[in-house]
Formats: C-alpha cells, structure tokens, sequence
C-alpha cells in the first residue's frame, strides 16, 4: 500500500459523464437505479488507471542493470556471474580477490567494480542512480547532468556533477576520493567538498570529508593538511598549506576559508589575495563572513586556475 503514495489519480474523461447523463435524460424511470451504476462505473475507472499507474512503478522500481563479469568470480547475491548477469535494487554485488567486474549504471554510465569490494545498489531508476559502497574501490564514468548518480559510504556520499572518478572505502570509512575527468561533491552531514579532476580529497570515520587539493601539490602541503583535517594540526598546519599555496591551490584556500576561524579565516583570504587578484564583486568583509553569494561568485572566478 505504500506504494500507492506515488500514484497519480486519474479521472474518467468528460465526454463519458456527459454519455451517462444524455441517456439518464432519455430514460428517467431508470435514472434512480442507475445512479449506483454510474459510480460502480467511475470506480472501475479509477481502478483501472490506478492499476495501470502501479505497473509504471513497479516496472520502473524493478530496473535491472547489466554486470559484466571482466576476471575471476564475481557474484550477485549467492549468483556467481559467468559472463553476463542483472543486479537490481536492494541486491550486493561482491568480489574477491581475484575478480572483477562491470555495472552499467542504466543508460548514463558504468562502475567498474575492483576485487575485493563489496556494493550494493540502492536505487535505480531514471531520476536517481544510488549506490552504497561498503568497502573496496569502484571507478566510475558517469556522462549525464548533474545529481542524478550518489554512492554513498560510511563517511561521505560522492555525488557525481558530470565526471570520472575512483572511490576508496574500507567498512568504517576511511577512504578516498580521486576525480579524472569534471567534479564530484563530496558531502557528509553538511559538509562539502567539491573536487576538480586532478585533485582528491581524504575522508575518515566520523569526520567526514577533508579539505580537496591537487594531486601534484607539495608533498609538505599534502601532509600538512592531513594533520589539519584530522588530526588537530592548529597553527603549525595553517602555516605550511599557507606557505606552500600555488595559484592552483586556491582551491585549497577556498575550502579552508569555510573551516577556520577569527584571525586565521583573515590570514586565508589575504593568502588568496596575494596569489590571485580578488575579482569584482567580492568584499574582504562579506567573504570573511561566509557570506554564499560572495564565495560562490568567488569560487566561480577562481575555479579558472583549477
């Protein structure tokens, strides 16, 4: 019954009343008996419509995606798949060691599943293609408009803005993101991270997503914002991502903005300034404040270096 809550009504179309009431008007003797039929009539109506709406759905709820076995023996629930096989909504597909294998997530895409990984597929239908990766490494190649692809994990759900990328996760949550090609939102709890292609960003157990950076940063950079994101690196941290920060590793500073503050959320933005010109627009005032429309507008000029 629940998923009547989906269902649109359907009315009998005008024409057929005006039918009913033409011959009620030829035959009045007959009007008061044939009133019960009229509404035994609409209900059929409905009924059927109803019916025919519910099939929708449930076809629809009931998409199976391809799997395509590429080595060893991967399985979808206790279905081992020997070249081809279907993996629905609510059902895991898993790997060993020594296989592998290929989803094709509905007519937007694939997921190469790597051994060793454990998915199961959450929804799968036109408008939401949602999955959750419980452990492993996926890499998947989505070309369809943005929000229409989600996996999620234990630490963050990727949402796919367009875009190639790998996912890492081990059963608490301690896991990776790594974009090659358009951007992924990584979120958790209110937090997002948007990540570029070249840049990856870290997430851990109970924290969520870090702060993204590109790949070919300094590798002091790099260690210095993972001590900063998890691990309560303080000033120590902010001086060396400060030290270090490129033109290109704006994007770092656009998302530490956000996750400082007082006095070290100033020494960001002055960090910025001094790499790339502050466009029109942005006031130092309204981006210290966390003012939205600033960072956005912000972002979007920056986002030319990424």
């Amino acid at each position: 019954m629940e998923t009547l809550g989906y269902l649109r009504l359907a009315e009998a179309p005008e024409s057929i009343w005006m039918s009913i009431e033409a011959e009620l008007q030829r035959q009045p003797s007959r009007k008061a008996a044939l009133r019960p039929w009229r509404w035994a009539f609409a209900a059929t109506v409905i009924l059927t419509a109803l019916s025919a709406a519910y099939w929708s759905f449930a076809h629809r709820a009931q998409t199976r995606w391809e799997v395509t076995r590429i080595g060893g023996a991967p399985s979808v629930g206790a279905k081992h798949i020997r070249s081809t096989g279907k993996i629905g909504a609510g059902e895991w597909i898993e790997t060993d060691s020594t296989s592998s294998a290929m989803v094709n997530i509905g007519e937007i895409g694939s997921v190469e599943v790597t051994p060793d990984t454990r998915l199961r597929i959450v929804t799968a239908r036109p408008g939401e293609h949602r999955l959750a990766l419980a452990r492993g490494e996926i890499r998947a190649k989505i070309s369809a408009p943005p929000r229409l692809f989600f996996v999620e994990t234990a630490s963050g759900t990727a949402v796919d803005l367009g875009c190639e990328y790998t996912l890492n996760t081990d059963e608490d949550g301690l896991g990776w993101l790594r974009v090659t090609k358009g951007w992924v939102s990584f979120q958790w709890r209110g937090l997002e991270s948007l990540v570029p292609a070249g840049a990856r960003c870290a997430t851990r157990p109970q924290l969520g997503p870090g702060i993204p950076y590109f790949e070919d940063a300094s590798e002091r950079m790099q260690q210095a914002l993972d001590h900063f994101n998890f691990e309560k690196g303080g000033d120590a941290a902010l001086n060396v991502i400060l030290a270090e920060a490129r033109v290109r590793d704006t994007l770092t500073l656009w998302h530490l903005l956000s996750r400082v503050d007082g006095e070290d959320r100033a020494r960001v933005y002055d960090r910025i300034a001094s790499l790339t010109p502050v466009p029109a627009g942005v006031s130092r005032e309204q981006a210290l404040k966390l003012d939205a429309e600033t960072l956005q507008r912000w972002k979007e000029e920056l986002a030319w270096t990424w």
